[in-house]
């Protein structure tokens, strides 16, 4: 397991009873160089949305127990927020709650001249996803796949 690997999943496992104590729950964390500095970002989520006491509890009990701790060897920028409208899907429980949504999904290389697709989310499973992209379904292979995200619809 990568550094990355190792700092997001022990605080996943630290924010699990944060969440729990909030009523919110862990949509994703992650820790990324940005730039000369590395971030740790937590996103968080619930039915009715985040509002900004949800991410300052979180943040602030988050910070707590990270600075008690003290696993993560270089300086970061803690961050606590919503996943946002047009949300990253990362993750198996990311797409299962956005089936029968419209998505975007951004590709490494071309696939019929064009690297970007929107569609319906229609399936998934450990090596595909499937959108309905004007009435007919196209499958994509999930290594091809650089981003999925919820389509933004103003």
């Amino acid at each position: 397991m990568s550094k990355r690997e190792t700092y997001e999943t022990r605080t996943e496992q630290l924010l699990m009873p944060i969440v729990e104590k909030y009523g919110v729950e862990i949509y994703d964390v992650e820790y990324v160089k940005e730039g000369s500095d590395w971030y740790l970002r937590a996103y968080i989520d619930k039915p009715e949305g985040v509002n900004i006491n949800d991410c300052e509890n979180v943040s602030r009990a988050l910070s707590d127990v990270l600075d008690t701790e003290d696993y993560i060897e270089d300086a970061y920028i803690l961050e606590v927020s919503s996943p946002g409208l047009g949300r990253t899907l990362k993750k198996d429980r990311h797409l299962e709650k956005s089936l029968g949504e419209e998505v975007e999904i951004r590709t490494y290389k071309p696939i019929d001249k064009q690297k970007e697709f929107s569609g319906i989310l229609k399936a998934y499973d450990k090596d595909t996803v499937t959108i309905e992209e004007d009435s007919e379904e196209r499958v994509f292979a999930r290594a091809d796949i650089a981003l999925i995200r919820l389509a933004l619809d103003f």
